[in-house]
């Protein structure tokens, strides 16, 4: 009887020694997975860039974001639209900089060292052409007064003033040639005269850009 016990206990001894000799290989097991796993994610977090302090967006996202900013324009109108406003802010952002004398938003026809000499040229000398606007609005004016005498005083100032003018234009235009030849005699462009006589035919305190010279300073 004892001999039956025995072989009965005996294997159940061995079968629960070899379910215990798992468990700690289990938890070896299970150990090392949250070792690596920590080491995994250590790792992880130093490749990571921290430079930019912020997340780098996703692929669809700036792609997304890409054809946002180029999207044609719906329609006809609207392309219309877009180019008013635009062509309304560069004129804005050109006038402002040409009164306050930043060359980088000036005009194409402004720009350059050549259309600067010419505008000092001109900003340094008095001339008739900056007074002609005024004289022919008072010479207007006067023709509207209901008196001969007067009617006739102001036809004889305006061919006076039209003979002045003349006189000073094609004076000055030969001044703007000679002086122009010596400081750029590489330049082979066009208009240049036509430009500086345009400007001395404006009101000093309406040209644009801005007069940066005083009547009198040497250029």
């Amino acid at each position: 009887m004892a001999g039956e016990v025995a072989l009965l206990t005996y294997p159940i001894g061995v079968f629960r020694r070899r379910s215990d000799s798992k468990t700690p290989d289990s938890g070896t097991d299970a150990t090392a997975a949250a070792q690596d796993g920590a080491g995994s994610a250590s790792g992880a977090e130093k490749n990571q860039p921290t430079a930019k302090g912020r997340p780098t967006p996703k692929r669809t996202e700036a792609e997304k974001a890409r054809k946002e900013r180029v999207r044609p324009p719906l329609n006809r109108r609207e392309a219309m639209r877009k180019e008013r406003e635009r062509i309304k802010a560069q004129r804005a952002r050109s006038r402002q900089a040409m009164a306050s004398g930043d060359e980088r938003y000036f005009l194409q026809r402004d720009q350059g060292p050549e259309r600067k000499f010419l505008r000092d040229f001109i900003d340094a000398r008095r001339g008739v052409g900056e007074f002609f606007l005024p004289i022919i609005l008072a010479v207007l004016f006067l023709n509207f007064v209901p008196i001969p005498q007067i009617q006739l005083l102001s036809m004889t100032v305006w061919l006076v003033v039209m003979l002045m003018l003349f006189v000073d234009m094609t004076v000055l235009g030969i001044r703007v040639k000679r002086e122009f030849r010596k400081r750029f005699p590489d330049d082979q462009r066009r208009g240049h005269t036509f430009y500086a006589l345009m400007r001395a035919m404006q009101i000093r305190r309406l040209r644009l850009p801005k007069p940066t010279v005083k009547p009198g300073d040497l250029v």
